[in-house]
């Protein structure tokens, strides 16, 4: 086997990881003797063992000698003390005579110090093997840590004529296939946190969790609620059903006696009564949210495209032609205008699924 080949079982190795240790980034580690792999880990849930030290602890309980072995690791290992030890510590211990790492971790309580500790200890070290699988992997982690803000998808749903409801008033219609439904509960399911504008609360009394598709149940984004005015109805299933947290971006501070215990509000003033996305991007970074799903409505996601602020969008385009006089129309140029470009088109039933991004 050759270097490429471990690191490409490390990052297999990560993804058992996927959804249980957020806010943390995924990472796989493979211990190597005589060319073949002699231990494995992978951080597996918040709070466990993070990668390294998990495939120490395999080594440890087969009764395997780790002195003198080479350590595969995604991501470079950490040198503080967090949840857990520090895990190039955990190396220097091991007696690992050489750690080669994927990529460089950016967090600001990281940034070169393992690699930096593991050199003083006389480790040899390399950097950037398969560096963007790694990066691909852990990308909404990196985002995070490069702008301090999560990555944002906007997920948009329209007719055959870019429509995007029925006659105002009426709860919303469901017009995607089941198949496209599926994909969006899988959107939710990799999303940190899913937002949407009080109007869309008011009119859909939306539940904003994942259903219908297999999950851990685990699995709950926070939900929140651009709200200045602090109309959402305290009825409304956000606020009144504790299944996943609350969030309310209010513009001033207002009575919360009535509010459950999953109901959290955050104050951002505005002068113009519309709050600053930008701030609300801010805001949830340092809750450590690094993925949000701009689920609705059309003001919102309007106002993410406008700033600037969208990093990938899916919109999903039914052969269906909504009878109404509804003037809300959403369209592929809004999506051009905001600086996104098309990445993938996709059938699904009778609905077609366009996948966007930036170059």
């Amino acid at each position: 086997m050759q270097d490429e080949d471990f690191m490409h079982r490390a990052i297999k190795l990560a993804e058992k990881g996927r959804f249980s240790v957020r806010p943390n980034p995924l990472v796989g580690c493979v211990l190597v003797r005589d060319g073949k792999i002699i231990a494995e880990g992978w951080h597996d849930h918040l709070g466990g063992l993070h990668a390294e030290q998990m495939a120490i602890a395999d080594a440890e309980s087969r009764g395997v000698e780790t002195q003198g072995s080479v350590a595969y690791v995604t991501l470079e290992p950490c040198n503080h003390f967090g949840r857990t030890p520090p895990c190039s510590e955990a190396l220097m211990w091991a007696g690992v005579k050489k750690v080669i790492i994927g990529i460089a971790d950016p967090n600001p309580t990281v940034r070169g110090g393992g690699v930096e500790a593991l050199s003083k200890e006389g480790i040899e070290v390399e950097i950037g093997l398969l560096e963007k699988e790694c990066y691909d992997q852990m990308s909404a982690f990196m985002h995070w840590c490069e702008h301090r803000r999560p990555h944002v998808l906007l997920k948009a749903a329209t007719d055959s004529n870019g429509r995007i409801d029925g006659d105002p008033g009426k709860p919303a219609v469901r017009f995607s296939t089941k198949k496209s439904l599926e994909m969006v509960h899988k959107i939710r399911r990799d999303s940190m946190a899913i937002i949407v504008g009080v109007n869309t609360v008011i009119r859909d009394n939306p539940k904003l969790t994942v259903r219908g598709i297999n999950s851990s149940t685990d699995i709950v984004p926070k939900r929140v609620v651009i709200d200045p005015n602090n109309r959402i109805p305290a009825d409304s299933h956000l606020m009144s059903v504790s299944d996943a947290e609350t969030y309310l971006i209010n513009a001033k501070i207002y009575d919360s006696i009535n509010d459950n215990a999953h109901v959290n509000r955050i104050v951002l003033p505005t002068e113009n009564g519309e709050i600053d996305v930008k701030k609300i991007l801010h805001c949830l970074g340092d809750l450590e949210v690094q993925t949000l799903l701009v689920e609705g409505g059309l003001e919102t996601w309007k106002r993410f495209l406008e700033e600037k602020l969208v990093d990938s969008a899916h919109l999903c385009v039914s052969n269906i032609e909504l009878d109404a006089q509804n003037e809300d129309y959403f369209y592929k140029s809004h999506l051009e205008e905001a600086g996104l470009v098309l990445k993938e088109e996709i059938p699904s039933g009778n609905d077609i699924i366009t996948k966007w991004g930036r170059n």
